[in-house]
């Protein structure tokens, strides 16, 4: 090349931005809009509306009536039991199948999804055919006085089983991408296994960690399947926020159904939120958004 001749540096192919057509772009992004204010936006603003119908009197009533605040308080509960269980679950079966090979791990990875390939009413039935009356373990249960189906347990356990992979899928590649050089070093160091994990691993996927939290809880208080299957409809005593909206509507009561429903609509808000904050904080933290969680 002669000395002194400008050196033309040519953008590589991959790395070039995508040239679509301007009306291609602006067909695209009506499309998507356009989805997403019929699927998302308006059942939003019908919900908010059909509750507020009557009033702020009779919306306030609505939802401060003792049976819409046990469901509240229900639904709070299970979901304070599902997550934590989730959650340590979660950490174990990513921080074994991302660091360590063992027999059965393609079988574990299997299961952790099954609750994806299972209808939430079919897996309400198993835990019937376990612990209800008729079932395998009822008899033995019956003679202890003890209640898991038509009870918070059954609750508790059907949410639970719906919810458990939410966790671990999130912290799976995460914990594989951040690989295991820092944990061996660690190790070579002098650190045992739980220093290393409690200072090494979980700093290192603690927004994986909080992103896999937030779509287990928004799926725990949303439950409807498995729950309605094991709670046996009693008011004031084993109906969550989905089932008691399911009940006033049926009763025609639809102000109150949207009211409740309404509360529903702003945890899902809340938990919209604070997932977008963790994608935000996530790609601040991480080179070009290496390492996110996924969506």
């Amino acid at each position: 090349m002669a000395e002194g001749l400008p050196v033309r540096l040519e953008t590589p192919v991959a790395a070039r931005p995508l040239a679509e057509p301007t009306a291609v772009r602006v067909l695209l992004i009506a499309v998507a809009l356009a989805y997403l204010g019929l699927f998302l936006v308006m059942p939003l603003l019908a919900v908010f509306s059909q509750a507020l119908e009557k009033g702020l009197a009779a919306y306030a009533a609505a939802v401060t009536e003792p049976l819409a605040l046990s469901a509240l308080k229900l639904t709070l509960l299970t979901a304070g039991v599902a997550v934590p269980l989730n959650l340590i679950f979660g950490l174990g079966a990513a921080w074994a199948i991302a660091k360590f090979d063992f027999p059965g791990k393609n079988a574990l990875i299997t299961l952790i999804d099954l609750p994806f390939a299972v209808s939430p009413v079919i897996s309400g039935l198993i835990f019937i055919l376990l612990f209800g009356r008729q079932g395998y373990l009822g008899p033995w249960l019956g003679e202890h006085d003890l209640r898991v189906v038509f009870a918070f347990p059954g609750l508790a356990l059907a949410t639970t089983f719906v919810t458990f992979p939410f966790v671990a899928r999130e912290l799976i590649p995460v914990m594989q991408a951040t690989g295991k050089e820092e944990e061996e070093a660690a190790r070579v160091l002098g650190a045992g296994g739980w220093q290393t994990f409690f200072r090494v691993t979980l700093p290192n996927v603690k927004w994986g960690l909080l992103y896999g939290v937030i779509l287990c809880n928004a799926r725990a208080m949303g439950e409807f399947g498995a729950v309605s299957v094991v709670s046996g409809h009693v008011r004031g005593r084993t109906n969550t926020l989905p089932l008691h909206v399911e009940i006033l509507y049926n009763e025609y009561n639809f102000q109150a159904a949207f009211a409740v429903a309404s509360l529903l609509a702003f945890l899902a808000l809340v938990t919209l939120v604070a997932k977008s904050f963790v994608e935000w904080r996530v790609g601040r933290t991480t080179p070009n958004g290496e390492g996110r969680p996924r969506a």
